[in-house]
């Protein structure tokens, strides 16, 4: 057949006697023009791609958007795209009909089709290159082209062709279409001047573009890559060639910062709190503003969701089209050929072609994702817009909170920290699921009558199952949140018993207690494995439900179906059924989980107006104007100077310029000499009681003032009181100022006091390294940051910490003692440049050389030489000479004030009463020996330092040989490293759960999706058997009714059954492989050598406790299950399609191989942004928590803004990973729905082309369209899987460690019951190290100690003494000699009876929660006679008697509500109670002060007279009534003799250690 343009069946095609216009055909042709026209235009320009260079602006993104209504333009463009393919499609069905080729009908359509994509292309290159000259060709090509369209629509209606006529109605709108485009053109040649005008306008790109930080691009690229997150590719292959970090991310665009929403926030609620000014038993509501702050971005989002659900249902209604066509087709129904004169087609004969809806079905599915993912994307960046706002308003009430309220109790930390990690995220996922609320009713309602539509009323008995069902589904969701919140509860029960076995790990191995604690945690964990239990139980029905509910459905309307109607099933109508039904089981078993997130919603709502209504500290005379300040001028900002904001400079320092006015820099000359009075003040905390009153005091300026009295006399309540912290009931605190003459109250009070260099009597540090600490904000200087740390003699802690002072300190950092805490606050306040300091007893926990120094150094001399006034609470009374006024307070009143003379003139009483304290300090003072606190302290850092660091370089070296290796081996390894999935942790997880219990899951669910499948294919063969038969007769038809509804009923049922039993085998598995991984965890952990402890950072252990183990028993079961099941059913479905047609699988290849790359592309990238969203988290909780507890400080120190501004970037940080993430997640979803619809045209064509029934034509299709819905889960399972097989990995490598040796030679039978008797001790060339690595700190001691003998051990720190004490445990490896004990040797016996048989008393006094009885004799052996005598023995009995409860009170954990001495004495007795003939004390007395030191040395003389008794000393004359000396010095011994024989050698090492000490 030849090819011509106008056809060779018409010969009247090239006539034009009737006018050359009224020829179709060349009409047709003259539509060719100007495509060409456009296309030989614009391909020149495109290929020399010239544009580039003549970039006028420079940016580093070629995605701004300058020309008017760009939008406008790419929509239109689209449509115009889709008209092409209908015409072109339009063409082509035609052109079947006729007897030869037409090209004219189709010809122009696929040139234009072509045109149109070129202009589109053409357009954003000319944008991006901002060269609008170019625009020039497109508006002549709409204009030619609009010209011509008309001409053909003008034509048609002088032909009089009709509406219904499919080519008349596709010529009208294209004619719209082309004007649109050309008016658009004309728009922005008006607005952009670019030709016939002489000025051209300028323009500028948007600041955020301008910013080279903003890597997020979503508002700036143009439609297409907003729909296809094309910009994101460049992120998610680089995440494969190195790990995506914060620097690759960067900033928030400005307008999703938290600064910006805070402000829309706070205004829109700030209007509420107005409307209900007047009605004072209503709150403002939240809702309201936050509706009007982000209600429209949500609207939009809703519009979308709508389109995307109608949308949704041109699936079943295509189905239902093709099957109807093929079964027409294939039953020889066909339509006949047309006469060429009438060629135009009716539009309902178009769409009965079966192709045509192929297209039209990919199309719809096309839309109606990216339309879904389009309001994804707009609620998720609302909800984390919102979440910023309200974290910035949460922040900005706390900084306000009155003091009374936190200390009250009214507002825990707990409940702060809840709003901040809980609360707001519960709003956020709130509003994520917001668009369901409206959307769903909606879809369920279209469902229903569609498929009442197809099937009558039994449609409805279906969906009554369905809505039956739903409320069910409810009562789950909430039975799981009830399961989730005990399971918290147990959770945290059991890890607080962890941390406290983990933190007296060293004290339970050397008593032999182990046993006992790991006994009480499993109890905990069996509690706790109940209630998850629970959970498991709801989770498993709660997927039975979301499984069995269609499949019920499905059954109750096919049945009821069959019975009711004459007329046999059609496969059109239940294929179309079905995929229905699949459509609406998903909104309803969503509503349950949407309804129960509006309930917390609400709730959630609640608690934050009471938090935002909550009391705020007084606005005082001096509190004017800073906290208004900061936020206010950061606005300011935005609008005036745009570039300030956006270079490099951070914010805080363009907050300065508007804080000179309230906050001195330079501290101004004293005119004044009285710093701070108190005028007739009483002051309360809140409860309306006064706990000062009638305070007149004065405060001289630049001196130094000493408060003094008892404890609890409302020493610090004054300072907090002049502060501003505590209720004002009457009275003034009036702040002198410097500006003025004359004092008057009114004008000081328009005036900001000056900022307070304050030191808390509870040392608050922020978790930031130490020097960032001591300068808290203000500008280094290194003479004076030297000065300081000398003045708090800091340098040698410093020295000490691995980085120096880069050290990272504070809750997350390293773990420093009360007084190295304390001194970093006082170094605070001193270094701070302000006129006042108040230091609220900086010298509680310093010893006294310590306390001396800081006196002489830091305030006589630092802070007097500055001339500064200072405030000092103090009890130590003998620094009372130095003060120059002192305030002597009792039960919170002022008992006298003056200086240190006055009192003595005045009030000789008081005077006599501190001179004999003085005394008695005095006499301690001299008591107290040379090795004191501080050594200690900084021995415990040392400790806790050192083993650490050596750790991390023998990890460092270890990573240093991998890296080399790695280089060598080049990219490719660690890029293998980074995509690989962990299968050999998911296979150690899958088995720690039990052979039998793995072989149960996958049998069931691989039964479970056979049957699934065997349901449908049953019903494809029904259908399709049925109208084979139509014309048989009706008893043979009844029967095989009866028959094949009987096989669909019992197949359905085995199928609900299945769901529920692989729901609950999974969740078992999960379960059983928890508790396992968690007993052996918890048992390794506890059998572990103790220098793991000493090398192992607590919390490192901890985490595996917790955060760990929450994932091992919530997460990886769920994520386990929705991955096999999405996998199964893709690969069920795909079997199913390529069994109808195999011609699928060739056409699967491809789509296989984009699947492959994408899944890994995206796994890689997902879990680094999972780790940053992490890794931000944590900074900004602890930040909240953090300024919680140091509000004192902040307000004191005036750094509020400076705090807000730290909290709004930690807020941006963890923001901009959590877009990154949800935007990556989007990416991948929309790709897998592409990648989905290709699947379902590529199903769809070839089994109309190759189709064997109408029955599996329908099937495959059925099974093509839910492919789309289980793609992206199975790749984000993958990849959740992957970075939750972390935590079994961390856990396993836990359990790969060495456990200590637990056998001995002899069995513990063997031991004698009273061994050892006498308490004879024979060392014997004993060698001690750590470990096999590591050097000997023993060498070849030798030793005896005779029964009963005291014994006293001395040297340096690091000389072994406490060595020497743990090889008695062997605690350490004894690889040398050995220790005799009563003629048996240590190392052959069991430890737990070696470590049962002998006490130790150590330096650190540990007791832990739950009774006193509990503590002194936690294996319940002994009677209450035996602990009450113990307790006398250490002067402990009439304390305990006094308590509640006696033996059964309390005691906290740590053992805080009891002193340190008090702590040591417990000690004691519990090593009494334990009646063994050895007992070694381990610097027992290090730690006590000298009364309690004295009762011990007492106790040991007379109770244990009669037992061997090893003291290792640190304070010398402690040992000088010993029997026996041992001094050592590196490992060895120097001196062993009596004490007497030592002291006579003049020269001896011993005899200088006592000099020394007097």
């Amino acid at each position: 057949m030849r090819l011509a343009f106008c056809g060779n069946d018409n010969a009247s095609a090239y006539n034009i006697t009737a006018g050359v216009l009224r020829n179709v055909c060349f009409v047709d042709a003259l539509n060719l023009v100007p495509h060409v026209f456009l296309l030989f235009i614009t391909f020149p320009i495109l290929f020399i791609g010239w544009g580039s260079q003549s970039s006028k602006v420079q940016i580093h993104h070629n995605t701004w958007l300058h020309f008017p209504g760009h939008n406008l333009r790419w929509i239109l463009t689209f449509t115009l795209l889709f008209v092409h393919v209908c015409e072109i499609a339009e063409g082509i069905v035609s052109d079947t009909q006729m007897k030869s080729r037409h090209l004219h009908l189709f010809l122009p359509a696929i040139i234009g089709f072509v045109a149109a994509t070129v202009s589109i292309v053409y357009y954003h290159n000319i944008e991006t290159s901002n060269f609008p000259k170019l625009l020039l060709a497109l508006f002549l090509y709409w204009i030619m082209a609009f010209v011509t369209k008309t001409i053909k629509f003008v034509r048609y209606c002088q032909d009089g062709v009709s509406f219904s006529q499919l080519r008349f109605c596709i010529t009208g709108i294209m004619v719209i279409l082309y004007g649109l485009l050309m008016a658009v053109e004309i728009n922005v040649i008006r607005v952009r001047r670019y030709v016939f005008f002489m000025n051209p306008q300028k323009v500028k790109p948007p600041e955020d573009l301008q910013d080279l930080g903003v890597r997020f691009l979503q508002p700036f690229v143009n439609l297409l890559s907003k729909a296809t997150y094309w910009w994101m590719n460049t992120l998610i292959i680089s995440a494969h060639k190195k790990p995506v970090d914060l620097k690759a991310i960067g900033k928030l665009p400005i307008a999703m910062r938290a600064l910006t929403n805070y402000v829309c926030l706070k205004e829109a609620y700030e209007e509420q709190k107005k409307k209900v000014a007047d009605q004072p038993n209503r709150s403002p509501s939240i809702w309201l503003a936050m509706y009007s702050a982000f209600g429209r971005p949500i609207l939009l989002s809703s519009t979308f969701r709508y389109l995307a659900d109608l949308l949704g249902f041109a699936g079943p209604l295509c189905i239902s089209g093709i099957v109807q066509g093929f079964q027409n087709t294939t039953n020889g129904t066909n339509t006949t050929e047309k006469d060429p004169s009438n060629s135009y087609l009716s539009s309902e004969e178009f769409f009965r072609n079966v192709y045509v809806l192929a297209v039209l079905l990919f199309l719809a599915l096309i839309l109606q994702r990216t339309f879904l993912q389009a309001s994804y994307y707009v609620t998720t960046e609302t909800g984390i817009n919102l979440r910023g706002a309200l974290l910035a308003m949460i922040y900005d009430k706390i900084l306000r909170l009155s003091t009374s309220n936190l200390s009250m109790g009214e507002m825990t930390l707990g409940q702060i920290n809840n709003l901040v990690a809980i609360e707001t995220n519960q709003l956020m996922w709130f509003l994520f699921l917001c668009p369901n609320l409206w959307a769903m009713p909606v879809q369920i309602i279209m469902g229903i009558i569609l498929l009442h539509h197809l099937l009558g009323v039994s449609a409805l008995v279906g969906a009554a199952v369905i809505v039956l069902l739903a409320p069910i589904q409810y009562f789950i969701a909430t039975k799981l949140a009830e399961a989730q919140k005990s399971t918290l509860d147990y959770s945290t029960e059991r890890l607080k018993k962890t941390n406290e076995i983990l933190k007296g790990i060293k004290l339970l191995k050397l008593y032999a207690w182990e046993h006992i604690f790991c006994k009480n945690v499993e109890e905990t964990r069996m509690k706790e494995l109940t209630s998850l239990k629970t959970f498991a139980l709801h989770t498993s029905l709660s997927i039975f439900m979301n499984a069995a509910i269609p499949i019920a459905a499905v059954l109750a309307t096919f049945v009821t179906y069959a019975y009711s109607n004459d007329e046999p099933l059609q496969p059109a109508q239940a294929f179309a059924s079905l995929s229905l039904f699949h459509i609406l089981v998903t909104p309803l078993f969503l509503l349950s989980t949407v309804v129960r997130f509006a309930v917390k919603a609400i709730v959630s709502v609640q608690k934050l107006n009471e938090f935002l209504l909550s009391d705020e500290i007084g606005d005082d005379s001096w509190r004017g104007g800073d906290n208004s300040v900061a936020y206010e001028s950061c606005k300011k900002h935005t609008g005036l100077h745009t570039k300030a904001i956006n270079r490099r400079q951070p914010l805080r320092y363009q907050l300065e310029n508007y804080e000179q006015s309230s906050r001195r820099q330079t501290r101004p000359v004293e005119t004044d000499d009285i710093a701070i009075k108190v005028t007739n003040g009483y002051f309360s905390w809140g409860s309306g009681l006064a706990t000062l009153s009638n305070i007149n005091i004065r405060i001289p300026t630049g001196q130094m003032t000493m408060i003094v009295g008892q404890v609890g006399c409302g020493k610090s309540s004054l300072l907090l009181a002049i502060l501003g912290e505590m209720q004002t009931l009457e009275g003034k605190v009036h702040w002198s100022n410097v500006n003025e003459s004359e004092p008057s109250l009114e004008a000081s009070r328009s005036k900001n006091r000056y900022s307070v260099a304050y030191a808390a009597q509870k040392p608050w540090l922020l978790n930031a390294t130490v020097e960032e600490n001591i300068i808290f904000g203000s500008p280094f200087n290194k003479q004076r940051y030297k000065a300081v740390t000398d003045a708090c003699s800091l340098q040698p802690d410093i020295d000490l910490l691995p980085f120096g002072d880069q050290t990272e300190i504070g809750e997350r950092g390293i773990n420093l003692s009360g007084g190295q805490r304390q001194r970093i606050c006082v170094a605070r306040a001193l270094y701070q440049n302000t006129n006042v300091v108040f230091l609220d007893d900086p010298f509680s926990a310093l010893d006294i050389h310590l306390s001396d120094h800081l006196m002489q150094e830091g305030i006589l001399k630092f802070l007097q030489e500055d001339k500064r006034t200072l405030v000092l609470v103090t009890h130590k009374l003998q620094y009372l000479p130095h003060a120059d006024w002192i305030i002597a307070m009792k039960d919170g009143m002022v008992l006298r004030e003056g200086t240190l003379k006055d009192i003595q003139n005045n009030d000789v009483e008081l005077y006599e009463h501190w001179k004999t304290l003085m005394n008695r300090q005095d006499q301690e003072l001299e008591k107290d020996m040379e090795a004191d606190q501080t050594t200690l302290e900084r021995k415990t850092l040392r400790r806790a330092m050192y083993p650490r660091e050596s750790k991390a370089q023998l990890e460092d070296e270890d990573e240093e040989e991998e890296e080399e290796e790695d280089e060598d081996d080049n990219m490719s390894t660690v890029l293998r490293l980074r995509t690989k999935m962990p299968w050999k942790t998911c296979w150690r997880y899958l088995t720690s759960g039990g052979f039998f219990l793995l072989f149960l899951m996958i049998f069931s669910k691989l039964l479970k999706h056979s049957v699934i499948v065997a349901i449908d294919y049953w019903l494809a063969t029904w259908t399709s058997t049925d109208n084979r038969k139509e014309f048989g007769n009706a008893d043979v038809q009844n029967t095989g009714k009866t028959y094949h509804v009987a096989v669909f009923g019992i197949l359905s049922g085995a199928g609900i059954v299945l769901c529920l039993i692989t729901s609950l085998t999974v969740e078992w598995m999960g379960l059983t492989a928890a508790k396992n991984l968690h007993h052996n965890l918890l048992n390794k952990i506890i059998l572990g050598p103790i220098r793991f402890f000493d090398m192992t950072p607590l919390g490192l252990i901890l985490n595996r406790f917790s955060a760990d183990t929450n994932i091992i028993d919530q997460h990886i079961p769920p994520t386990l299950e929705s991955l096999t099941r999405s996998t199964l059913l893709c690969l069920s479905a795909i079997g199913m399609i390529s069994y109808a047609t195999p011609w699928f699988l060739v056409a699967l290849m491809p789509l296989g191989i984009a699947f492959y790359f994408i899944q890994k592309y995206f796994r890689v990238a997902s879990k680094d942004l999972q780790e940053l969203d992490d890794s931000t988290l944590l900074p900004l909780l602890c930040h909240f928590s953090e300024t919680a507890e140091g509000l004192t400080t902040i307000r004191a120190f005036r750094h509020e803004s400076r705090f807000k501004q730290r909290m709004l970037e930690l807020t941006d940080t963890n923001n901009i990973a959590y877009l990154f993430l949800s935007a990556a997640n989007i990416w991948l979803e929309v790709r897998m729905d592409y990648l989905g619809a290709c699947i379902v045209l590529t199903a769809a064509i070839t089994s109309i082309t190759e189709g064997p029934d109408s029955g599996l034509v329908g099937l495959g299709l059925l099974y093509a369209l839910t492919i789309t819905n289980y793609l992206n889960w199975v790749v984000r399972n993958l990849a959740d899987l992957e970075v939750q097989m972390g935590a079994v990995k961390k856990v396993h490598s836990f359990l790969n460690m060495e456990s200590e040796n637990y056998d001995g030679y002899l069995d513990a039978s063997q031991v004698p019951k009273d061994w050892p008797q006498e308490g004879e001790i024979k060392i014997e060339n004993l060698c001690v190290r750590y470990e096999n690595n590591l050097k000997p700190v023993l060498k070849h001691v030798k030793a005896y100690i005779k029964p009963g003998q005291k014994v006293g051990i001395c040297g340096r720190t690091g000389s072994g003494k406490s060595s020497l004490s743990l090889a008695f445990f062997r605690m350490v490896d004894i690889f040398d000699g050995r220790i005799v004990i009563d003629g048996i040797d240590i190392s052959k016996l069991p430890l737990h009876t070696l470590r049962s048989r002998l006490s130790i008393i150590l330096q650190d006094p540990i007791l832990f929660s739950g009774s006193i009885r509990f503590n002194l004799d936690p294996e319940c052996k002994c009677t209450d006679d035996t602990l009450w005598e113990a307790l006398e023995i250490a002067q402990l009995k009439n304390m305990v008697k006094s308590l509640p409860g006696g033996l059964d009170a309390m005691v906290t954990e740590g053992g805080e509500n009891f002193s340190v001495g008090q702590r040591q004495l417990f000690c004691l007795a519990r090593a009494f109670v334990r009646k063994s003939s050895i007992l070694i004390m381990d610097e027992a007395t290090a730690s006590i002060d000298m009364a309690t030191e004295n009762i011990l040395q007492k106790v040991v003389m007379t109770a244990f007279a009669d037992r061997t008794v090893v003291t290792i000393a640190h304070r010398v004359h402690t040992i000088l009534t010993a029997d026996l000396v041992i001094v050592m010095k590196r490992g060895n011994i120097l001196e062993y003799d009596t004490p007497e024989n030592l002291l006579s050698q003049e020269d001896g090492i011993f005899a200088s250690f006592v000099r020394a000490d007097m």
